[in-house]
């Protein structure tokens, strides 16, 4: 299926591994150019160069962290000069650490609340303008199935992505006449470095192993597994496609059929 999307230009946060990597990946497929971004230099210009070889698109990279709002800044003015416009933005980050409310200090949660919903707020901010003069764009948000059914031990997740979610839904009923368009995207266990730090945080305070832990989680799906990273890059590629030019507003759960909730 041709999505649409041949030569747009697509930002994508956290890029250069697990879920952003493959979001990065299933929109070059697409034909779409690329501006990648994650903290890593080293993963994040071989992840680069590797979507360059096997795609043929068109990438530029820079390290950085999506909290320092003036690199992000600097970087989507580069991309728009080297590029142009920037037409798909999939705001992603590396989530808040896990834990209980009582191992949390008040400093920990503006730090979870610049990385998760802050970082989310500046990049629409600066992609929206032009997506509103050309009257085309999509945004699309990676957080967590804890929007739709909150985890246990991921107390900073489950306050602070829910307020991604009522945003999106704002600027839906804000904006849906320049035809810009938001959506927000669940994943639930997915094999990436998060969840073997998710496992490892768990197994240290139950006395097991992480492979104990994580056969545990994947009795919780009714899938019986966690999900592969490569299995969720298509979903985003597609709502950030011509295809999908009526779904906004929506908030869908990549989990193996995890969430309970009709």
């Amino acid at each position: 299926m041709d999505l649409g999307i041949k030569g747009r230009v697509a930002f994508v946060g956290a890029s250069s591994k697990g879920l952003g990597l493959s979001v990065a990946e299933s929109l070059a497929a697409e034909g779409a150019s690329l501006a990648m971004c994650a903290r890593g230099e080293e993963a994040l210009g071989a992840a680069a160069q590797g979507i360059r070889d096997r795609f043929g698109v068109e990438v530029v990279e820079q390290a950085l962290d999506v909290t320092d709002f003036e690199a992000v800044t600097k970087f989507m003015n580069e991309t728009r000069n080297r590029l142009g416009n920037i037409d798909i933005c999939v705001t992603n980050a590396g989530g808040p650490p896990g834990g209980t409310f009582e191992d949390f200090s008040l400093e920990d949660w503006r730090k979870a609340f610049e990385l998760t919903f802050l970082s989310t707020l500046h990049m629409i901010r600066e992609v929206l303008p032009g997506m509103r003069k050309q009257r085309w764009g999509r945004v699309v948000t990676v957080t967590s199935v804890s929007t739709k059914q909150t985890i246990d031990s991921l107390i900073l997740s489950n306050a602070i992505r829910a307020s991604v979610v009522g945003l999106m839904k704002s600027l839906v009923r804000e904006y849906g006449g320049d035809n810009v368009l938001f959506n927000n995207v669940c994943p639930g266990a997915h094999a990436t470095d998060r969840l073997l730090n998710m496992a490892n945080l768990r197994a240290e305070k139950q006395g097991v192993s992480a492979d104990e832990v994580i056969a545990g989680m994947s009795r919780e799906v009714p899938l019986q597994r966690v999900g592969q990273p490569q299995e969720f890059g298509p979903l985003v590629a597609f709502l950030c496609s011509q295809k999908a030019s009526y779904i906004t507003g929506a908030s869908v759960p990549i989990d193996g059929g995890q969430v309970r909730g009709v």
